[in-house]
């Protein structure tokens, strides 16, 4: 049985690793889907979503491939393209998605999440996150923590962790210590946003103070995931402080 899932294992390192080495990194699953590779068994989904006020935006979550096991941080905003990207891990990646870490409650968090429960995947969110699923009758994540969560997944080290409002009252950041990635979500803005995009749960008057607290307990980072936008390193931290003060001063 060992022997079966290490050969699972290989053979599947060996068919992403020839996909990007054919694809300049980057894989095009459809209009809407994309997978980037970012580092060794790391890569960032992007899906594209048309909405009336924002137009056509692109969101970013992550994804952590190991023995055959996929993790995802953040779904895409619906049911439908959260089955495609899930399809593709399984049917040319030949991966089993498992596990879904939600960074808070909006739907470029959890859109997929309904799909993602029919088909048995454990969801992990902050615990105030669950409440307010509940509150607005959406679909609940499974497993709720405080503060913060650190668990192996299939070897690698994975830490959830709540460091204070900002986007909203609940946003969370992933940190992969083994890489120095952190994945900051909507918390944190991309090097090329001029503003903090959608306030309407934000808690603009902590969230300089919480992306604080964050770059001190992390100050080994060296690559750094915005919830939208281009991925930079510690650079997206100082520069979302720099957004929140301007704003505060309005």
């Amino acid at each position: 049985m060992i022997k079966q899932l290490f050969i699972i294992s290989v053979l599947s390192l060996l068919i992403i690793i020839q996909m990007f080495a054919q694809t300049d990194h980057k894989i095009v699953i459809d209009e809407d889907i994309q997978l980037i590779h970012l580092r060794d068994s790391v890569f960032i989904h992007i899906s594209w979503h048309q909405m009336d006020n924002y137009g056509r935006f692109p969101s970013n979550g992550l994804i952590v491939i190991k023995n055959g096991q996929a993790l995802m941080i953040d779904t895409p905003m619906d049911n439908s393209k959260t089955e495609r990207l899930t399809q593709y891990l399984r049917d040319s990646l030949k991966v089993k998605l498992s596990t879904l870490i939600a960074g808070h409650f909006h739907n470029d968090c959890i859109g997929g999440l309904e799909y993602l429960q029919d088909i048995g995947v454990e969801s992990i969110a902050n615990s105030m996150t669950v409440s307010r699923c509940r509150e607005l009758e959406l679909p609940v994540p499974s497993i709720p923590f405080t503060d913060s969560l650190i668990f192996n997944f299939e070897g690698e080290t994975i830490e959830c962790r709540y460091f204070g409002a900002g986007h909203s009252t609940d946003n969370i950041v992933v940190w992969i210590p083994n890489k120095k990635i952190l994945f900051g979500g909507c918390l944190v803005r991309s090097i090329d946003s001029k503003g903090l995009g959608n306030l309407s749960d934000a808690v603009v008057n902590d969230w300089d103070f919480t992306i604080k607290k964050l770059m001190k307990n992390y100050p080994i980072v060296e690559t750094v995931i915005p919830g939208h936008g281009n991925v930079g390193g510690p650079e997206l931290l100082t520069h979302t402080i720099e957004l929140v003060q301007a704003e505060k001063k309005k």
